[in-house]
């Protein structure tokens, strides 16, 4: 059986936290970051893994990736691989079959639908139908979760 390869640009809190459980659903899980990630609460992030090289998020493995042979080794160990790759490259080679946009610029993406069999935006910014095919609510209150096709 194939197992469904996702990208998750931002590896902040809410990226991870998408990222965990699709990983806890079997998928491979690349997470691309920035040099110098922006998140707040970076223990419980697999950017964590850009700053201290490896991490653990609710005792799964993160770990930096220096090169796609890597990110393959990594994942063939069920380890989450995490790259340095603020403008996402790494689609062009490694080709999800699911992008999530997991990085809260609050403006148009600049990849957009054809990215991906599926690509999903968090938060403010995204067009469903347009930008992506879907987009999950982030502001907090009774629309928390909600998804917009």
């Amino acid at each position: 059986m194939t197992r469904l390869k996702v990208l998750i640009r931002g590896g902040g809190d809410l990226g991870s936290g998408v990222g965990l459980r699709l990983f806890r659903a079997g998928a491979l899980l690349l997470v691309a970051e920035l040099s110098k990630p922006l998140v707040v609460r970076r223990y419980v992030s697999f950017a964590e893994a850009v700053i201290s090289g490896a991490t653990f998020v609710e005792e799964v493995p993160a770990q930096k990736a220096n090169s796609r042979e890597e990110v393959h080794v990594l994942l063939s160990k069920g380890i989450v691989a995490v790259v340095v790759d603020p403008v996402a490259e790494s689609i062009q080679w490694w080709k999800p079959d699911v992008l999530v946009d997991a990085r809260l610029h609050k403006s148009s993406p600049e990849i957009g639908i054809q990215a991906a069999s599926m690509v999903i935006g968090l938060g403010p910014g995204f067009t469903a139908g347009v930008d992506c095919h879907a987009v999950v609510e982030t502001k907090r209150g009774p629309t928390l979760g909600r998804v917009y096709w």
